[in-house]
């Protein structure tokens, strides 16, 4: 097995969305750097990113009841989902900016508009969701939410669901036009065909096998070239660590001090779904629930409208399952292998304290077919077993670390973690996740290159004018901003409805 050394400005670990959005940003900021992708796979976008493997959603809080929670007065604490939905208007204008520039085409092959909703059942949780749309009615950012307990409302907005409901329980729900689905893996793709337009050098099926420091500060990387079982050996002044859940094994390699004392905990996922034409067309929303007593953030349940190549689908879940991969295509050694002398204590901890999550997570890989559609029925009680089918969606790590509330805390966000001197950062974690792509990024690149950020802001405020600023605090700009990036990705209400026209019962595959 032969070898080649290569120099390089930049290097890209993993071509999913986090990869991509850091590229673009770099190649416009400074074009003149060489920048080099290396990924396992044979394509962009097949792991984490890929369609089948998230949900979807443009995260922006809009409907995921996890990311407002109740205080101990009784209040409504809609922090995280002022901030959750801020970032998200960060990539809405960065997508606006790279289409707007010609640099990306055809905005409706990876976003379009649709209403997100949240649906409660239970006298208690309908207090919940009437005492959220309060609160987060007078932020600018939510506004056009609607709130209704009315049966009849509900028909209007949920006809699937309300079909056949007998159940005397109060129900509510609010619904927001201002949603989207957007497909991660598609978005993926022709930014990477965006990135190569531009000289990047992208090399799939390409393995990274270690990382060291070199001598004078920079970061050797060995590669496997698999198709030609090449041994490859890469230095890079800055290297960026995107490989999803194989981003902590290789976070370990480097050494750097900010690797130690991390780990990390693979959950799997399935959702049904549904291609039905007849069932699809009565259902045109993404619809968030309540998580269950003791259930992780992660398991929100949803149902969801989704466009997957050209097809309009339904997806619910997610069902949460385990499996020691770190990545789909990983290894059943993943996890024993990332366990490390200076992480064994965090990770024991983490044992001991998330003894409720491992017991949902044996009861969820426990559960049948049958036992997917009763939770399915509480969503759709008319469901039929013959309509559904499972797909398996992609692993996502979660993050083991010491924090102040104690060692081995489960942690249920992203992360970036980044070496002292802004060498080398790697991405961990989960959803929010592709959402919020473009705030992530801006983040490593203030971390790791804040001797440039001056130079770089106006270009910056160019791409995303709202760098830097408040939009729930500046209601004016953030109208102009939100209608600005309607415009150009095509989200306005008359797109919509057109696209609508084109996925009627009689033109879905």
């Amino acid at each position: 097995m032969s070898s080649i050394q290569k120099k390089t400005d930049v290097i890209l670990i993993g071509a999913g969305m986090m990869s991509a959005t850091l590229g673009s940003l770099l190649k416009e900021l400074a074009p003149e750097w060489n920048i080099k992708v290396f990924e396992k796979l044979s394509s962009a976008g097949e792991e984490s990113s890929n369609e089948w493997n998230n949900a979807g959603t443009g995260h922006a809080a809009l409907c995921e009841l996890n990311y407002t929670t109740e205080k101990p007065d009784g209040t409504i604490d809609i922090g995280k989902a002022v901030n959750i939905n801020e970032q998200f208007q960060l990539s809405r204008q960065f997508w606006s900016y790279l289409v707007k520039s010609n640099l990306i085409r055809d905005p409706q092959d990876f976003i379009r508009p649709l209403p997100h909703m949240s649906f409660v059942q239970g006298e208690k949780d309908v207090t919940f969701l009437q005492k959220r749309f309060k609160a987060l009615s007078n932020n600018p950012l939510f506004q056009g939410m609607e709130y209704s307990d009315d049966p009849e409302k509900l028909k209007e907005w949920l006809p699937l669901i309300m079909e056949g409901r007998t159940s005397k329980e109060p129900i509510a729900a609010t619904k927001i036009d201002a949603g989207t689905d957007v497909n991660f893996g598609a978005l993926t793709r022709v930014s990477f065909d965006h990135l190569q337009r531009q000289n990047v050098e992208v090399n799939y099926k390409h393995s990274v096998e270690d990382i060291k420091r070199t001598e004078d500060g920079s970061w050797e990387v060995k590669v496997k070239d698999l198709e030609n079982e090449i041994i490859e050996y890469h230095t890079a002044k800055f290297v960026f660590i995107g490989g999803g859940g194989g981003s902590l094994p290789l976070l370990q390699k480097t050494g750097i001090p900010e690797s130690k004392h991390i780990g990390g905990f693979p959950v799997s996922g399935l959702f049904l779904v549904c291609k039905n034409p007849e069932i699809v067309a009565q259902h045109h929303a993404k619809v968030y629930g309540k998580a269950k007593v003791g259930a992780p953030p992660m398991s929100v349940p949803h149902l969801d409208t989704r466009f997957i190549d050209n097809e309009k689908a339904l997806l619910f879940g997610p069902f949460a399952g385990f499996s020691p991969k770190f990545l789909k295509t990983g290894s059943n050694l993943d996890l024993i292998g990332s366990v490390k002398p200076n992480n064994m204590i965090t990770m024991l901890a983490a044992g001991v304290k998330e003894m409720a999550l491992t017991k949902y997570l044996i009861q969820q890989v426990m559960l049948s077919n049958e036992d997917r559609m009763k939770e399915l029925r509480e969503f759709i009680p008319s469901a039929k077993s013959e309509d559904w089918d499972v797909v398996v969606a992609g692993q996502r790590v979660q993050v083991i670390k010491d924090t102040k509330s104690g060692k081995g805390t489960l942690q249920f966000g992203t992360e970036v973690v980044s070496a002292a001197d802004g060498t080398i950062a790697a991405l961990l974690g989960a959803s929010p996740g592709a959402s919020t792509s473009v705030h992530v990024m801006l983040e490593v690149l203030e971390k790791c290159f804040p001797q440039q950020m001056k130079e770089w802001e106006p270009k910056i405020k160019e791409m995303i004018p709202s760098y830097g600023q408040s939009l729930a605090e500046d209601p004016a700009l953030f109208q102009e901003i939100y209608t600005s990036t309607a415009q150009t990705l095509r989200l306005s209400e008359e797109k919509m409805s057109m696209k609508l026209q084109k996925n009627t019962p009689e033109t879905i595959a």
